[in-house]
């Protein structure tokens, strides 16, 4: 079930006990709305979601490798997007259906069953360029907006239930049956004009972020062919974004008219579709799936398929074997962040940490802006015991992403390693503050203040921060009273 279902059935619950959209309250189609839900609004919603996913979704993917990568491809779509400083955050959730799903405030999520089903990365960058248009076309905004008088919290209420139905329909179809389906039932899927000037918006995506245009066609015409064959198996991603004929004949006819050209795949994209199937079941069944492509030749890279190997016998704890699949990725010439992190990790679990934190050294020198090697080589410090380079290293990266809350857990822990509590409970209580936990915060912060180990300048920040947040658990509060 991609999400959990007591979940789903609450946030349901909720939303369902809203007033119905009336059609003469939405904007004219390819209006900003900015008039019913601002922008800022929208992302405050789409944040509020985020943390609910981080903090109670149990497929959401915390893996670095993949979000990086997920980020940098969404990155250069959105920045040709018709709304490039919008702002988007692309985050993958593991579950093997094909789908991906817009949120509020530019918040986007990408199953990994989406990963590896895309032959090309020109089919991922055009489903990718299809949901940026979504967000930036404010079709979200429209779904959630219901009237002046209603809250944030009923606001957030109703997205999270478009978030749950469009990821369950069993369970949201379960929760509409036993409640007033008039709010929500009619909004489970977009318009079909909402799907065509996606798939306008995304067309043009993909033809000024040079992939290949006709990516976003192909994938959806497959997409098709697969329900033929399989009646009444429709994947989430079709039952959500209603495709016609008419819808595909448009995109084909599109194409028609830009001059074809080849695009390669990245090396990226190649290593994060080997990754994630590596990622799939048990260890060693992932072992035989590639050693078969690679046996039979059934691949576009061999050092992807090398890469998933050495990633499958990392997780089956086979080091020696997962050493030697990263050599022959090397011998291949390839060069990627992902290759390094995984070289590193694999040392270090062999037991040669200096080696490990060497290659992770020099894997940040080769890619400054790779976040994944920074939270492994960070990690891999505290693994170390080496608390007081792990706690330099989290806080010089925190003075370029304030906001990061792996970083401020590695602060965490590097406090907790060298016994200095009340500066411990003073970082958890940003992670807990990052991720909409206002009041698990606070508790936090309480803590500080009771452990006795703090000078006078860190009580004042521990004080001072306190104040800070239960001025924000007032605001929070007058918005869920709708205030």
């Amino acid at each position: 079930m991609p999400l959990n279902q007591r979940f789903i059935a609450a946030i349901l619950a909720c939303a369902l006990a809203l007033q119905p959209l009336r059609a003469d309250e939405l904007p004219e189609l390819g209006d900003v709305a900015s008039n019913d839900l601002s922008v800022s609004t929208e992302k405050k919603i789409g944040q509020q979601i985020m943390h609910e996913i981080r903090w109670r979704e149990p497929s959401y993917l915390d893996d670095a490798d993949i979000e990086a990568y997920l980020n940098q491809l969404g990155g250069r779509l959105a920045a040709v997007s018709s709304d490039p400083g919008f702002g988007f955050y692309f985050f993958p959730i593991n579950d093997s259906n094909i789908n991906a799903f817009a949120m509020p405030g530019g918040y986007i999520g990408v199953h990994t069953g989406l990963i590896a089903s895309a032959q090309t990365e020109s089919e991922l960058a055009g489903v990718l360029g299809h949901e940026i248009s979504h967000v930036t076309q404010r079709h979200i905004a429209r779904q959630v907006f219901q009237s002046k008088q209603i809250g944030m919290a009923s606001m957030v209420a109703m997205a999270l239930a478009l978030l749950a139905a469009r990821s369950s329909g069993q369970v949201a179809g379960a929760a509409i049956a036993t409640t007033q389906a008039g709010a929500i039932s009619a909004q489970l899927a977009f318009s079909r004009d909402f799907e065509r000037e996606a798939d306008r918006q995304g067309f043009d995506i993909l033809r000024k972020s040079g992939f290949d245009v006709r990516g976003m066609g192909v994938f959806f015409e497959r997409l098709q062919k697969t329900v033929r064959l399989y009646e009444n198996n429709a994947t989430a991603y079709l039952r959500t974004h209603p495709l016609t004929g008419e819808r595909l004949t448009d995109m084909q006819n599109r194409e028609q008219a830009v001059p074809y050209r080849q695009v390669a795949d990245s090396v990226d994209f190649q290593l994060v579709r080997a990754k994630v199937r590596a990622m799939q079941g048990r260890p060693d069944d992932a072992i035989k799936d590639l050693e078969n492509l690679l046996r039979e030749k059934k691949f576009a890279s061999e050092a992807a398929i090398r890469y998933g190997l050495a990633f499958a016998h990392f997780r089956a704890r086979n080091w020696g074997r997962a050493e030697q699949e990263i050599d022959a990725v090397r011998r291949l010439k390839v060069s990627a962040a992902m290759l390094e992190h995984l070289r590193a990790d694999v040392k270090i679990a062999q037991g040669d940490v200096a080696a490990g934190l060497g290659f992770y050294r020099d894997g940040m020198v080769r890619f400054p802006l790779n976040q994944g090697l920074s939270y492994g080589y960070g990690l891999a410090l505290i693994g170390a015991r080496r608390f007081d380079d792990s706690l330099r290293f989290a806080e010089n990266q925190l003075r370029n992403y304030p906001e990061d809350v792996r970083l401020h857990k590695m602060r965490a822990e590097s406090y907790a390693g060298l016994g200095r509590k009340a500066m411990q409970h003073l970082a958890l209580s940003e992670v807990f503050a990052l991720q909409g936990q206002t009041a698990g915060a606070i508790e936090q912060l309480q803590l500080a203040q009771k452990a006795g180990d703090a000078n006078f300048y860190e009580m004042s920040s521990i004080d001072a921060r306190l104040r800070q947040l239960k001025l924000r658990q007032i605001e929070e509060l007058k918005e869920k009273r709708g205030f």
